[in-house]
């Protein structure tokens, strides 16, 4: 939590402002001191944590030590003003007009003298606003022309930028508050009173104070004390300062005296990578309430250990990276109450402890030859990475400890199995034993009944016989196995395992689970695996990824939902099986085999699997699956498919277009919308019972006959858009099944062999996209029915491009059609000119088109005649005989935005009326 002090100034004379703030005391005169005594007074303090290493630290010291001028901390009786700042005069304003301090009895500075309470500025983050109340209105260089800048002293070092801001207006009015004439015309008269307005009134008691800086770190503390003198107090109470932390921080003894005689409570000293460490620890440990004590990277002599029981109450003590003593004689610790004892990578000869409350040791990468232990109590033991510490040194230590119940003895490469028998015999309630990087470790005859976590990462010693041992464990519930590279197979039967981990295990063959509790299994990069069976009814994730020898799995798991497969390349077609209904796994719902390219023939029947995928299964030649509940598949890669049965599914899409082999095809999916067939080729048989289909494209699909496409549009009344291009076994038979599609708004027959469109005409008097590009057969009287029978009424987008119709054909065409938004005519080699200079019989000479007069009586007359076009969007690339283009106003073509002539090699003239037309492309013309 910040706390912002918010003073008003102006932006010229912020310099000059800063060196007249000061702190007035009721007790004061209300004078303001010099630049010097400010920085005597708070200059250094803020600077103190924010560079340890490189500014000093008496800057704290002068803090703390001028708070106990000002009495008590705390609690002496909240009376503070805030700061009274003269405002300055400017060139042309009237002494009238400012608020300052020697205005008499009623300017508002005066009664500032007078409250008990902080007035400060509520305003959002550095803003601007006019302050007419503080200047003549009529004054060219008042402050009404001036931006005032509300700036905030900012308490907070620039890494820290979690700010609370409360923003309190005191505003009674519906006027906004930065309005500088306070919502009315006369800013002369009600600027006082608005000032008023503008300001909140802060009460900060000194319990609201000791709330508030008990969220705040030492630094912020430091910063928080150069306010004011209340502050100061707030900042040194001693419940802010129980915790000592001068870690990496210069400091002397007399400093750290004065801190400790000031702050007698302290319960927790940090001293770690302080260079007078050696010196400070004994002042440290004369402080009567001291629970915790961190020390580290310097000596810490034998002196130390010896007065340590002298500190009665202390709980933990932590000493990192350290000399003890002098590196040659024996350590004694010695105390009735510690609980937490760490010696993380010291250097000493021995240690003996004795402390019958502890519970916590670490001695976690030191170096000593032997640790004699008297901790009845101690219930974990971390001894990682002691080399020098002998099987019979840790053997005396562990079984020293009857109430032991963690063990940590990794990369202690000396251990052997009469140790852990030994360990087992002694502590009973052991539950964790950490034995990774031991390779003298084979478990031969050690029982541990009460284990239950078990890691032995890296055990070159553990093989199959091993299990025997771990299966007494009937409480394990961990077991970590990586890098055992001698272990060929594991079979436990244990209840209670939940976790288990095999990484990296290069001969491991084969793997059989039988418990009820298993929810986790980690197997991976085991080369030689080949046989999984487990059984376990609380498993719902599996991952074998990347076992390339994998050819048998056996579940027996009634909670497992996904399996993950990945290139597990040797899985036979037998695996369907597993995943099917009555393969051991009810509740699967995902299944992911990709680049499993051992799979040939997929099928899969099961009513709680949604979703498959066999991406990269390369091999696969026939895919059938009976899953009514299956909302996603995914083949790609699977370029060899031949066959596939979709009955039923839950699909709502299917893309079938990345295989391109497929030839039978069966789909029958009640809440399928999107099918895609583009590019099957070979596809010659194809029943698709899908009635919510809104959009099929079978594109690409030479093979496809009539008769399939009218059992299509029977079976699927509702589709909107067909796309047959490059079909060109299609003819009319096909099309007139059209006639059932009463929805169908877009038809794509391009590139295919048509002659006769009258089909189409008949059975889809809806459709708003006509698509026929490269229609070569169509004659000049093909589209007859189109702009002289007027069929197709709704029709909006037709595609002729790179067609033989013929100039007549296109002419009338676009002459009678009107009703069309965009025309493709790409390609159009018979297309000459595109004259529509003469209009529905009525031919216009080609004049300067002012003299039409758009909007002239006869063309008012000659527009009740003939209807607007609502042509939008004409293109005509690369027609190579078009020479002319000429659309009049006559032409009316009000709503034309886009014409296309680009590569029309001998375009010789363009004459194009049109208020709309935004684009227009001449491009290699």
């Amino acid at each position: 939590m910040k706390i912002w002090c918010c003073l008003c100034f102006t932006e010229d004379d912020e310099d000059e402002d800063k060196k007249r703030m000061a702190l007035i005391d009721d007790d004061s005169d209300g004078s303001i001191g010099s630049d010097e005594d400010v920085q005597m007074q708070f200059g250094l303090a803020l600077e103190m944590f924010e560079e340890p290493l490189q500014r000093p630290f008496p800057d704290l010291i002068t803090v703390l030590r001028e708070s106990d001028d000002m009495g008590p901390p705390v609690r002496r009786a909240p009376r503070w003003r805030s700061l009274i700042r003269e405002p300055r005069r400017y060139e042309g304003e009237s002494s009238s007009s400012g608020v300052g301090v020697g205005d008499g009895g009623s300017g508002l500075a005066n009664d500032d003298l007078h409250h008990k309470r902080a007035k400060v500025f509520s305003t959002s983050p550095p803003c601007h606003y006019g302050t007419a109340m503080l200047s003549d209105p009529g004054g060219p260089s008042s402050l009404r022309d001036k931006s005032c800048n509300i700036r905030m002293g900012s308490l907070v070092s620039p890494a820290n930028e979690i700010l609370y801001h409360n923003y309190i207006w005191n505003n009674t009015g519906d006027e906004s508050p930065f309005d500088p004439t306070g919502g009315t015309g006369d800013g002369k008269e009600n600027g006082t009173s608005k000032t008023e307005d503008f300001e909140v009134r802060m009460d900060l008691t000194d319990d609201l104070l000791h709330m508030v800086f008990s969220f705040l770190d030492y630094a912020d503390l430091c910063r928080a004390a150069i306010v004011c003198r209340q502050w100061r107090a707030a900042s040194a109470h001693e419940d802010f300062w129980r915790c000592l932390n001068f870690e990496n921080r210069k400091i002397s003894i007399e400093q750290f005296e004065d801190v400790c005689r000031r702050y007698p409570n302290a319960t927790e000293v940090n001293l770690y990578g302080v260079p007078a460490m050696h010196l400070l620890v004994m002042k440290a440990v004369l402080l009567r309430n001291l629970e915790a004590l961190t020390l580290g990277r310097y000596q810490v002599g034998d002196t130390f250990f010896h007065a340590l029981a002298d500190c009665s109450k202390l709980k933990r003590l932590n000493v990192y990276d350290a000399t003890l003593g002098n590196g040659i004689q024996e350590i004694p610790i010695n105390h009735d109450q510690l609980r937490h004892l760490e010696l993380t990578k010291c250097r000493m000869m021995r240690v003996s402890i004795r402390c019958p409350q502890l519970v916590h040791l670490s001695l976690k990468r030191s170096n000593m030859a032997q640790a004699v232990l008297n901790c009845p109590l101690l219930s974990l033991l971390d001894i990682v990475a002691c080399h020098k510490l002998s099987d019979a040194a840790i053997r005396l230590a562990a079984t020293s400890c009857p109430q032991l119940e963690s063990l940590d003895m990794s990369n202690c490469t000396c251990v052997s199995d009469e140790t852990l028998r030994e360990i087992a015999l002694h502590c009973a309630n052991l539950h964790i034993l950490n034995s990774s990087y031991c390779p003298n470790i084979s478990l031969e005859s050690v029982r541990l009944p009460m284990l239950t976590v078990l890691k032995l990462h890296s055990c070159e010693g553990i093989t199959s016989a091993s299990m025997a041992a771990i299966s007494y464990s009937n409480m394990l519930e961990v077991l970590e196995l990586d890098n055992c590279n001698l272990l060929t197979a594991v079979s436990l039967d244990l209840p209670r395992l939940q976790n288990i981990r095999l990484v990296h295990c290069r001969k491991f063959v084969e793997l059989n689970l039988r418990t009820i509790m298993l929810s986790s299994i980690n197997v991976s990069n085991c080369a030689a695996l080949n046989r999984i069976n487990v059984m376990s009814n609380s498993l719902q994730k599996l991952s074998l990824q990347k076992q390339e020898n994998l050819t048998t799995l056996a579940l027996k798991c009634q909670s497992l939902q996904e399996v993950d497969l990945t290139d597990c390349e040797s899985l036979t077609n037998s695996i369907c099986e597993v995943f099917s209904d009555g393969g051991g796994c009810p509740m699967l719902k995902s299944l992911v085999l990709d680049n499993c390219e051992g799979l040939t023939a997929v099928q899969f029947c099961g009513t709680s699997l949604v979703s498959l995928s066999l991406v990269g299964c390369r091999a696969i030649t026939s895919l059938e699956l009976k899953c009514p509940n299956l909302e996603k598949v995914c083949l790609d890669g699977c370029d060899h498919l031949e066959r596939a049965s979709f009955c039923p599914v839950a699909l709502r899409s299917l893309n079938l277009g990345i295989c391109p082999k497929l030839n039978s095809l069966v789909i029958e999916a009640s809440s399928m919308v999107v099918l895609e067939l583009k590019g099957c080729g070979v596809l010659s048989e194809a029943s698709i019972n899908c009635p919510l289909l809104t959009s099929l494209d079978a594109s690409f699909c030479s093979q496809l006959k009539d008769d399939c496409l009218s059992a299509t549009t029977t079976s699927c009344p509702l589709i909107e858009s067909l796309i047959l291009m490059s079909c060109p076994s299609i003819g009319s038979d096909g099309l007139y099944s059209l006639q059932s599609l009463s929805n169908l708004t877009m038809l794509d027959l391009s590139y295919t062999f048509l002659t006769n469109l009258q089909p189409v005409f008949e059975s889809c008097s809806q459709l708003k996209v006509l698509k026929l590009q490269a229609c070569k057969y169509l004659t000049d009287t093909s589209l007859e029915p189109l702009y002289k029978k007027a069929s197709l009424p709704s029709l909006q987008e037709l595609d002729l491009s790179y067609g033989t119709l013929g100039q007549s054909a296109i002419e009338e065409l676009l002459a009678y059609c009107t009703h069309l938004t965009h025309v493709s005519l790409n390609g159009c080699v018979n297309m000459h000119d595109l004259n529509w200079g003469s209009s529905g019989g009525h031919s216009l000479e080609p004049t300067v088109y002012g003299s039409y007069g758009i909007f002239s009586q006869e063309n008012v007359h000659e527009s009740m005649e003939h209807p607007d076009r609502l042509l939008q969007n004409l293109n005509c690339v690369g027609c190579p005989n078009i020479r002319k283009v000429l659309i009049p106003p006559q032409a009316r073509c009000f709503h034309l935005s886009s014409l296309n002539l680009s590569l029309s090699a001998n375009l010789k003239e363009v004459d194009v009326a049109c208020i709309t037309l935004c684009f227009l492309n001449l491009s290699n013309c």
